[in-house]
């Protein structure tokens, strides 16, 4: 397979700049891969697909607000600063993206907020966009951590280009969120209301919580056409024993495991025993999973429609088989499905 593969055209209105109404009421596009068939339902309908004690598995991560606009010194202008990851709690080093980059050099000094008690310094430089910056702040680590949630916004993707509005910092977050770290959310799992979730409850469905912090780098453009030479960026994981048991009591009683997101799928065929069952996991992932791929631990999938020749959209022609996926996303389009984070979703069975 190669990147060439993956292209296709998408009209700029299937675009999702907002949301539905309610999460449950977004469309869903059914595959069913033993069959070659597809069917167009309602979210809440994913219900009907389910039975007693079949595995959800979800993605627990909490979406932060990573972007602050701050102000160079001297010259006052306005900075774009996206937080990545932290580096050290202790000096409070920060991987960040710059915009404008060209303008913030190593020893520059950037002031957030209208009273300039925060100010971070760029102390290194690690890609064309991306820099190490220290932050300056009179108080303690959770002050500190407060206080960039203070000025933070909710980390839109770029694709939408309205100005983020209040309602956004609840939509752009599952409502199973608890574990801060992911600067995007797992958008499969914005579909589910709560209840949804009771419902699935109440019908014995078992849930098993898993987090990956997602990062930007799965957005990254692939820009090598052999796709055995893209490299992921890493991305940090923690699957702990109360889920590998939910999981791995599923797989052995031949239930449905579903996967709730290409990142669930990430964590998950990461941490694969040599039997084919999920082991528990505390550490970092770069695995980049496109066809041809044998899975190993879901044997089902929600996902939304994703962009042409992205990684995302690898995993789930890896999973669904390219040619079908390929038929979907033709009846998408002619369909007028919505794409990407606020689009509809798909399940693949």
């Amino acid at each position: 397979m190669k990147l060439s593969n993956f292209g296709f055209d998408l009209p700029n209105e299937l675009l999702a700049e907002y949301p539905a109404e309610n999460r449950d009421e977004s469309r869903l596009m059914v595959l069913n891969r033993k069959e070659q068939t597809i069917e167009h339902k309602m979210f809440k309908d994913l219900i009907d697909y389910f039975n007693e004690d079949d595995v959800l598995i979800l993605n627990n991560t909490k979406v932060f607000p990573a972007r602050l606009y701050g102000n160079k010194e001297k010259t006052g202008a306005r900075i774009e600063v996206f937080l990545l990851r932290e580096l050290n709690e202790e000096q409070r080093l920060w991987d960040v993206l710059v915009d404008p980059a060209r303008k913030i050099r190593i020893g520059n000094k950037l002031y957030f907020g209208d009273d300039d008690t925060l100010v971070a310094e760029v102390i290194d430089n690690t890609t064309s966009r991306g820099r190490t910056l220290r932050f300056l702040y009179d108080g303690s680590y959770r002050e500190f951590r407060l206080k960039l949630n203070e000025l933070g916004e909710t980390p839109l993707p770029k694709y939408i280009k309205r100005d983020v509005e209040p309602d956004d910092e609840d939509r752009y977050q599952t409502i199973y969120a608890k574990k801060e770290g992911a600067v995007a959310a797992p958008t499969a799992g914005l579909h589910f209301s709560k209840h949804l979730l009771k419902r699935l409850e109440i019908k014995g469905i078992n849930f098993a919580e898993v987090t990956l912090h997602v990062g930007l780098g799965t957005f990254n453009p692939v820009e090598v056409e052999d796709l055995s030479k893209h490299k992921m960026d890493s991305e940090e994981i923690t699957i702990d024993s109360k889920a590998v048991d939910i999981v791995n009591r599923g797989i052995n009683e031949k239930r449905r495991v579903c996967a709730v997101g290409t990142t669930v799928m990430r964590a998950i065929e990461s941490s694969v025993s040599s039997s084919g069952m999920l082991n528990e996991m505390e550490g970092w992932t770069n695995k980049f999973i496109f066809p041809p791929y044998d899975f190993s631990i879901a044997n089902c999938m929600v996902t939304n429609f994703h962009t042409p020749k992205s990684t995302l959209l690898m995993m789930v022609s890896a999973f669904a088989g390219h040619d079908f996926v390929k038929r979907a996303y033709e009846e998408a389009v002619k369909e007028k499905y919505k794409f990407y984070s606020y689009g509809d979703a798909m399940l693949i069975i």
